[in-house]
């Protein structure tokens, strides 16, 4: 095998987030593959050769799961030639992962017949030199599904910048600036829908606040210098390395303007072909907290 294929272990408790990191690895370009029987990971390598990067989630579900099985497959390829393998450890405290898992109301995989508590505590003790040993770890106790993301894009997205991952997310400026944001544009100058009764309860998804929002003369030129701005500073991120940007826009509630203006800015990055994710924190709020899978 002339070049290295990179293989990615993701493994760790139930809850923990694993699905998601295997998902946004798939974003990223990895070839993923969930709950593979460890028996047949050899064979699936001894096949045609890896195109892509590959991202494979191991755990206590799989029927042939085994703590020394799994160092051992992994001392194994590691002692291959043309792999460059990296352990993927999703960590979580025992109290969250009991939470979620009573929130949920699933079966622990490892107490089906009992309490999850007993499955936490169960699985945390088998995968614990998992966990000593693992290339990367990120504990996701007080992660959502969206910094989760981000702390796997960090980790993971091509370090040639060509994978360079967008986040837009609109907030609201009363409950502060999100964490982590590279950008910030504040839409409050802009004509605002809460003050039309009949806009009122929706939101910046809704046609009729979007157009009330994009009827504001100031709106078309604030839009188009944020997307040529944008456009013109992403060859220079890629260039640097940069492997995640994540852009803000706020407002005074979080519910319209910025929602608007967040939509349309992220549709017209992802019209010109970047890979590009959207949030929107203050209608987040209404809803219950969004967990890792």
């Amino acid at each position: 095998m002339s070049e290295t294929s990179q293989v990615v272990f993701v493994t760790g408790p139930s809850g923990a987030g694993r699905s998601t990191a295997i998902n946004v690895l798939e974003d990223l370009g990895f070839e993923a593959i969930d709950n593979l029987p460890m028996g047949l990971l050899m064979r699936l390598l001894d096949g045609p050769a890896l195109r892509r990067p590959l991202a494979l989630g191991l755990d206590a579900r799989n029927r042939d799961f085994s703590t020394e099985g799994f160092l051992d497959l992994s001392k194994r390829l590691s002692g291959l030639d043309g792999f460059q393998v990296t352990t993927l450890y999703l960590d979580c405290s025992a109290d969250v992962l009991l939470r979620r898992f009573s929130e949920t109301r699933r079966r622990h995989p490892m107490s089906p017949g009992s309490s999850p508590l007993a499955g936490v505590e169960r699985e945390l003790e088998l995968l614990r030199p998992i966990r000593e040993a693992a290339d990367t770890l990120i504990d996701t106790t007080a992660l959502n599904v969206h910094q989760l993301r981000r702390e796997v894009e960090r980790w993971f997205a091509p370090s040639d910048g060509s994978m360079l991952a967008i986040s837009v997310e609109s907030f609201s400026f009363k409950r502060g600036l999100p964490r982590g944001l590279d950008m910030v544009f504040d839409c409050r100058f802009l004509a605002n829908p809460y003050w039309q009764p009949t806009l009122r309860a929706s939101n910046g998804r809704d046609p009729a606040v979007a157009s009330f929002v994009h009827a504001d003369p100031q709106y078309l030129p604030f839009f188009e210098r944020v997307t040529e701005l944008l456009r013109s500073l992403l060859p220079a991120f890629r260039h640097e390395g940069k492997t995640h940007l994540s852009v803000g826009f706020g407002c005074t509630g979080g519910q319209h303007r910025s929602v608007a203006l967040a939509e349309a800015v992220a549709k017209a990055l992802a019209d010109a072909g970047e890979q590009v994710s959207i949030r929107h924190r203050e209608m987040e709020r209404r809803k219950p907290d969004v967990r890792p899978d």
